[in-house]
């Protein structure tokens, strides 16, 4: 394995010499390598794209919250259906230990 000159260098290759220059330029200009200056810009990038991801998952779970408060629920049950369930549960439970003993 060929060790490198300096690890801690990146190799930068622009097809784009006019692209490369502006980076240069832009890299003087904030006081930092065009290493730097790169990196800087694809963690800015990226947390900006997080940022936005965020945004919407946030937006999209308060339409929700929104959706299911707005309407009752056909699942939601009124007290009295409740009461009628568990006594039902309660009937089935008395026959079962009838037909065990």
């Amino acid at each position: 394995m060929g060790a490198m000159a300096d690890p801690k260098a990146m190799n930068l290759r622009f097809p784009d010499p006019a692209q490369r220059t502006a980076i240069a330029v832009a890299a003087k200009a904030a006081g930092v390598s065009m290493q730097e200056y790169i990196l800087s810009a694809a963690y800015d990038r990226a947390t900006a794209v997080e940022q936005r991801f965020l945004e919407g998952f946030k937006a999209s779970m308060a339409r929700s919250g929104a959706a299911f408060t707005s309407e009752p629920s056909s699942i939601d049950v009124d007290p009295e259906q409740r009461a009628l369930e568990q006594e039902t549960m309660r009937e089935l439970e008395r026959y079962e230990e009838g037909r065990a003993a």
